[in-house]
């Protein structure tokens, strides 16, 4: 029984037998993670979603190069940032995320599982991503990248949109999750309740520059701002009655070129020495 021989995707799907045959050290193991928190009245809270589903066509688009590539289940909980007034949002603290990817990494190296990536969607994961990967490399050699999806996605917005219209529909609550969502898994948006994006606000006495900063004299300055303060309704910068499923189509496949063919050129190599 090969791995090409079967339709799952899923490590979680899976049976023991199928795992201990298929997840051998040619293997690669996308882990996608995100976060639970506001991304406007209109989107579900999980980001996660979103990175779960652009993991899952990596995944697919790297098993048409011939490569055994798995996804994990999701991290659905992301590093707590100022993203903690959102009601009915959960995040775990940095040091407990880091803790969990520690984990993971052990789990699937102790079989070894080496050739890993993160498939992250949430601004709040870089920190403890980057110590961990970090770590790892230096003291076991394993080397796991990282593709912050939304970070890439703003600057593929600029040439799908062109750049005043990618102006129009990024950031936060507006794309690239919007369209993303719009594509994925449109039944669970509430594009009727969406919201115009804030564009201003005062907290502390001082004019607001961001989800997380101040403005002072034309400078962002990085500040303690609650998100609920700079964005009450969750959206700042775009304005998602810009984002469609269209737009989510055209950035997933992009994401999807990038990520497949960094598992076929790298990934999947163990990132071999030039």
């Amino acid at each position: 029984m090969n791995w090409s021989e079967t339709k799952k995707l899923k490590i979680a799907e899976l049976t023991s037998e199928e795992s201990r045959r298929f997840l051998t050290d040619e293997a690669v193991v996308l882990v996608p993670l995100g976060s639970l928190e506001d991304q406007g009245t209109h989107a579900p809270m999980g980001d996660y979603l979103g990175a779960e589903c652009v993991a899952l066509d990596i995944a697919r688009g790297a098993r048409e190069f011939g490569i055994a590539t798995f996804v994990s289940p999701s991290i659905p909980f992301g590093g707590s940032d100022y993203f903690g007034s959102t009601h009915g949002g959960i995040a775990m603290s940095q040091s407990t995320l880091v803790a969990l990817l520690d984990d993971i990494f052990k789990c699937l190296t102790r079989h070894g599982i080496k050739k890993i990536m993160l498939i992250n969607g949430h601004g709040g994961n870089v920190t403890a991503i980057t110590e961990v990967t970090h770590r790892w490399r230096q003291t076991t050699g394993v080397f796991v990248p990282s593709m912050y999806l939304w970070q890439i996605s703003y600057e593929l917005l600029k040439d799908i949109l062109g750049p005043e219209g990618a102006a129009k529909s990024s950031g936060h609550g507006g794309d690239p999750l919007t369209s993303i969502g719009l594509h994925y898994y449109p039944e669970i948006l509430r594009m009727d309740l969406r919201e115009k994006p804030s564009t201003s606000g005062m907290v502390r006495g001082v004019n607001v520059g961001g989800i997380n900063a101040i403005s002072y004299k034309g400078a962002k300055i990085q500040a303690p701002v609650e998100a609920l303060e700079a964005a009450p309704h969750g959206i700042w910068g775009g304005d998602p009655v810009f984002s469609s499923a269209e737009t989510g189509q055209k950035l997933s496949a992009r994401l999807v070129e990038i990520g497949a063919g960094l598992i076929r050129d790298h990934v999947s190599k163990g990132f071999e020495a030039a």
